[in-house]
């Protein structure tokens, strides 16, 4: 039996910015971009090209490998033509490969908001549309407000679906934008907009305001839509979007929706979910929720006691699902039931190739679960984890040990009798026994630190040229004047690809500094790699040659 084909279309880089609290830097959309990709879904959305400074810089060049890269942006104003638009020709010669529209399909908000009739915005729809298709963009309309807008006027919402189909889009998404329908209605409102338009050409777009939102996309697609639109943990204006980390595990593990369905997530994909979650939660400085389906530390605990018993003879009896297939863990509180499973998995990442049985895994995950219990938290810092996981497997080459370090902030009036800050950095290293001693000025200690530490490294200066840190977030984990401040560093180099690094102490400076250290030594382990692999290359074309 075929199964239907389901397309997941990611909005956290324009809906996801929407919410309370969350600004996104370019570096933020760079990255975040990233970590979809590492789930498998069909679409990014990155923002609305010439709507502000980041996301016009987001759309000056492609930012995805296999997702398909999707602008942002309203159909065309009444009174000009679509070719006229400043905003639709922003979208239209954009790098994105896709455009969505925004178009509002109840008759009150054109009026209200627009300023315009009916029949001239459908008209702004099929120009819009036609100008973006005719420029070989795959082209989505975003129907806003189509439930409250069906209700109110089912004639108009329903034109707004014709025209765009004919127009040339490729989906039409019908958006409950108010979050306020129920299941039952989106299925019966769904199965009447089929009744004029197939299922592979719409798509669903809730909103949580009545915690539903993943409740109305699983009846949407029952009904027979085969496009999903929501966000990572569900972020979004208000209570939130469809939340895909909830969903996606939904359709790819529940035999309801497996057996008739097929998405573009593999196993893979799957396993690589609760900790692309957490990084997500990491990245937004912000605690992941214990709570949250499928992926949330509580979401496979259990207490000591009659439940826990069962859990050692069949852990199906209060598990839904297997937490690994997640990349999850189980957690029973009077034995810690985790990791091993999760660990191999983490390591494989890295190309560290350890057997199951091998006994310094057991050490290393009695390693890992001790800093965590202190602070650090390696979904969001995976560069850390490569390098302690080598340092606990003894594999870490000793590339240079930090004898110290001084860190001096000092606000004085310089020569003009201006108030200014200095800072400045001292850093004392030995490599291969050689003290090395640098000294730097920054833009506050960390920077001066990092100045300082990347000075001189010896040997190993040359390989680290094109190393240079692009973020720095800080978080308060426990209150009181000996609050433990967790730093996460990220850093990127020549090749474009970005790490995280983690540090964690009492004193902030110091736990900048732990993570500047094992950014240089993440970046030391890279340059290590690719120089095996060439010589293996050119090892393996001697050989050749010589046969």
């Amino acid at each position: 039996m075929s199964r239907t084909r389901l397309y997941l279309f990611d909005t956290t880089l324009r809906d996801g910015a929407q919410t309370a609290g969350i600004e996104f830097s370019l570096e933020d959309k760079i990255a975040i971009a990233g970590m979809l990709e590492q789930i498998g879904v069909d679409y990014i959305e990155g923002g609305y090209p010439g709507a502000n400074p980041v996301d016009t810089a987001f759309f000056q060049e492609r930012r995805t490998k296999k997702a398909i890269f999707t602008a942002f942006g309203m159909t065309k104003r009444a009174g000009r033509s679509a070719a006229n638009d400043p905003g639709v020709m922003g979208l239209v010669n954009s790098s994105a490969e896709a455009v969505c529209y925004v178009a509002k399909a109840w008759d009150y908000q054109v009026e209200l908001a627009l300023g315009c009739s009916t029949d001239e915005h459908l008209e702004g729809i099929a120009d819009s549309v036609h100008t973006a298709s005719e420029a070989g963009k795959e082209v989505l309309v975003d129907l806003e407000h189509f439930f409250d807008g069906y209700k109110a006027n089912r004639s108009y919402a329903l034109d707004c679906v014709k025209m765009a189909l004919e127009a040339g889009a490729r989906w039409v998404v019908l958006c409950d934008t108010n979050g306020g329908t129920m299941p039952s209605e989106v299925r019966e409102i769904v199965a009447d907009v089929m009744t004029i338009a197939p299922g592979d050409r719409l798509g669903i777009h809730p909103h949580d305001d009545t915690g539903q939102a993943v409740a109305n996309a699983l009846a949407a697609v029952e009904a027979g839509v085969c496009q999903v639109q929501g966000t990572l943990n569900g972020l979004g204006e208000r209570c939130g979007n469809t939340n895909l980390v909830t969903l996606i595990p939904t359709l790819a593990l529940k035999p309801y929706y497996a057996d008739r369905f097929e998405t573009g997530i593999t196993p893979e994909h799957l396993e690589r979910l609760t900790h692309i979650s957490r990084a997500f939660d990491d990245r937004l400085n912000r605690a992941p929720a214990r709570q949250a389906p499928y992926v949330g530390a509580s979401a496979f605990a259990t207490k000591a006691g009659i439940h826990a018993s069962a859990l050692l003879k069949d852990f199906s009896t209060y598990e839904h699902v297997p937490p690994e297939s997640v990349g999850n863990e189980r957690a029973i509180m009077v034995s810690q039931q985790a990791g091993k499973s999760n660990l191999l998995t983490a390591l494989a990442r890295h190309d560290i190739v350890v057997e199951k049985d091998d006994p310094r895994l057991e050490r290393l995950l009695a390693t890992v679960k001790e800093r965590e219990a202190r602070g650090y938290s390696y979904d969001g810092a995976d560069a850390s984890f490569a390098v302690l996981a080598r340092r606990v497997l003894g594999t870490l080459p000793d590339f240079f040990d930090v004898e110290n370090y001084r860190a001096m902030v000092e606000r004085r009036h310089n020569a003009m009798g201006d108030e200014v800050t200095v800072t400045e950095a001292v850093v004392k290293i030995r490599v291969d026994g050689e003290l090395l001693m640098s000294v730097a000025e920054g833009n506050g200690p960390v920077n001066a630190l990092d100045q300082a530490l990347r000075k001189d490294l010896g040997k190993y200066s040359a390989r680290i040229e094109d190393l240079e840190l692009v973020d720095f977030k800080v978080r308060i984990l426990d209150g009181g004047t000996g609050a433990v401040t967790r730093v996460l560093v990220e850093s990127r180099d020549g090749s474009g690809e970005r790490w995280v690094t983690i540090g964690v102490s009492p004193n902030i400076i110091d736990a900048s500094f732990e993570a500047l250290y094992e950014s240089i030594t993440y970046k030391l382990l890279k340059t290590d790699a690719a120089q095996a692999s060439t010589l293996g290359a050119n090892t393996s074309q001697a050989q050749k040659a010589v046969g």
